[in-house]
């Protein structure tokens, strides 16, 4: 149980509570009238906006369910209003969700920092440029569908509009910029951001919104604890478990089944291989990080892969995970939200589904664009 009182995990309830803080300031409508100023223009302009919104809402949320509660309750009914069908809405909803996972603060990038002794700064700076690609990829798949259903725009572009919004987004905005800057220049550690993020949040709320109420900062403090308690737990059976599998030899056995099944000397043929099982396992598990990364760490290690690009790599399966049956708990959470057949919601999420993995597999091929940043704070 030793994973449990690991110091890193402090940062996972303060991240958590400083996201719930945001949430009570109504930052979503915020968000949606900036996103829309930015990208209505576009065909399909709802969908996009939809896309925009979740990427800027989870950079202070850092979970996907709460991203997509807190954009979904917005998000849903106005597409629905605007004439897209209650199943795609729900479906890109839930997709899109997890694009706010890969931008700091990331609560999996937390557990995987924590299971794996990798750096959490570097972990929170490695998932911007992915977490930018996989929105942007998840754009080019709207646009092609709004081509085909004759989606028009939403709005005209206007700067006018862009700063009049923007100005009233800067604020949220600001957090997880701040919590970047401060990285990359050493002004804080992972730790500290979280604490400096709790700061940012009772002071936007308190002093500048003036939206927290003594109701709004105990339902915030109640989810933070219940949440942070449910991870622990997980952390600490599956640090349990990790040892266990260790002494029974799992890890080399799946070291072994790997070499025979691919036994290519091609280190990018064998992480393929590794986020295959992953992956597979990620449509039944939930949270992943945890349960499977005791296994595969020894692995990874004897093939010497960057650790800080395999988290990229495993949170961005996470994502996929989550909107792929079996279970798929986003799109149950969307369908219920938007009060849609979750198999109908399935089956419209298939074109965004395969845009995630394209966007893996461009993220496996190229690691470039999730180290480039970390190596900024050396």
């Amino acid at each position: 149980m030793a994973g449990v009182g690991d110091n890193l995990l402090i940062t996972l309830p303060l991240f958590i509570l400083a996201g719930g803080l945001m949430n009570a300031t109504g930052i979503a409508d915020r968000l949606f009238a900036f996103g829309a100023a930015l990208v209505g223009w576009m065909r399909g302009g709802l969908a996009h906006v939809n896309v925009a919104s979740s990427l800027m809402f989870g950079g202070m949320i850092g979970t996907s369910v709460a991203d997509l509660a807190g954009t979904g309750s917005v998000m849903i009914p106005k597409m629905k209003a605007n004439g897209y069908a209650g199943s795609f809405s729900a479906a890109l909803t839930a997709t899109s969700s997890g694009v706010g996972v890969l931008i700091p603060p990331s609560s999996p990038m937390i557990l995987y920092s924590v299971v794996t002794g990798t750096s959490l700064g570097a972990l929170f700076l490695a998932g911007v440029v992915p977490g930018l690609l996989m929105a942007g990829i998840m754009m080019v798949t709207i646009s092609i569908l709004a081509r085909r259903n004759g989606w028009q725009p939403m709005n005209s572009f206007e700067w006018s509009r862009v700063l009049h919004t923007g100005r009233h987004a800067i604020l949220p905005l600001g957090m997880p910029a701040m919590i970047l800057g401060g990285l990359i220049f050493g002004i804080f550690t992972a730790t500290e951001a979280g604490a400096f993020a709790v700061a940012y949040a009772l002071a936007l709320s308190l002093l500048v919104y003036r939206t927290l109420t003594i109701a709004k900062l105990r339902q915030a403090l109640v989810d933070a604890a219940i949440l942070t308690g449910e991870v622990l737990m997980v952390v600490g059976f599956s640090t349990a478990l990790g040892w266990a599998l260790s002494q029974a030899g799992v890890p080399l056995a799946l070291s072994a089944g790997v070499d025979g099944l691919f036994p290519s000397d091609n280190v990018t043929i064998r992480i393929f291989a590794l986020l295959l099982l992953a992956l597979i396992a990620g449509m039944v598990l939930d949270p992943l990080i945890p349960m499977i990364m005791p296994v595969l760490l020894p692995t990874l290690i004897g093939l010497d892969v960057d650790l800080v690009h395999f988290g990229v790599l495993i949170v961005m399966t996470v994502v996929i995970g989550q909107v792929t049956p079996p279970v798929a708990v986003a799109l149950l959470v969307a369908a219920k939200i938007g009060r849609d057949d979750v198999w109908a919601v399935t089956r419209a999420n298939m074109p965004f589904l395969w845009a995630l993995v394209v966007a893996l597999v461009i993220l496996t091929l190229f690691p470039a664009l999730s180290l480039t940043l970390p190596g900024l704070m050396n």
